[in-house]
């Protein structure tokens, strides 16, 4: 089992910047590969960014690539996204997640954290 909590969330104005962070107890951390998902009300969940095992691969969806940073530290067992230039359409709720194998089959979610940017 792995627990993921986050932090971090709350109301900012757009081309504000938060910081969100997920810290992991239980397995061993550096097995999984870790991302952020997000949704906004009455949308799919969607991937937002992806860090391999190592912290040497980074993956980001389009529509955040050159605003938002994820990165991780396998010895505090955390991940964290770095949020810039945010913008309304940012809103939404931001799980951690984590999979030992593939996006296709995420093994564990956190509970979540609002993100709301202000216009």
């Amino acid at each position: 089992q792995v627990q993921l909590v986050e932090s971090g969330g709350g109301l900012v104005q757009a081309g504000g910047s938060l910081r969100l962070s997920c810290a992991a107890s239980g397995r061993t951390f550096s097995n999984y590969y870790m991302g952020w998902f997000r949704q906004a009300p009455g949308k799919e969940r969607e991937f937002v960014a992806a860090v391999t095992k190592s912290g040497a691969g980074l993956y980001y969806a389009d529509s955040v690539r050159g605003r938002f940073t994820i990165s991780r530290d396998n010895a505090k067992k955390t991940m964290s996204l770095q949020m810039n230039s945010l913008k309304p359409e940012d809103t939404a709720v931001y799980y951690c997640a984590a999979t030992s194998t593939d996006w296709s089959k995420v093994g564990y979610w956190g509970q979540g954290t609002q993100v709301t940017v202000s216009s």
